[in-house]
């Protein structure tokens, strides 16, 4: 099964955005945008599948918002080893 891929950018050693990438095919681009929960937009490939979901609000972020959304999409709930950095962070 593929994994899900988080990655953190910080600013002031605070994080500022996070970006937590979805399986993908090779060559995958994103063609559309969707807001979801608050601080949460999904990006979807050209074929409609959800190939990531960009977390605009790291502060406000929760692993419940998450998987409501993750939940959504028919995927799998996001274990908190998949967000730890975000939820120490």
């Amino acid at each position: 099964m593929a994994r899900i891929y988080l990655e953190i950018t910080f600013c002031d050693g605070k994080p500022l955005a996070a970006y937590l990438q979805l399986p993908r095919k090779p060559g995958d681009k994103v063609a559309r945008s969707k807001k979801a929960e608050a601080g949460m937009v999904i990006d979807f490939a050209p074929d409609q599948r959800p190939i990531g979901i960009e977390i605009t609000a790291p502060s406000a972020f929760s692993i419940e918002a998450l998987n409501r959304v993750m939940a959504s999409l028919n995927l799998a709930p996001a274990s908190p080893t998949d967000v730890a950095p975000l939820i120490a962070a």
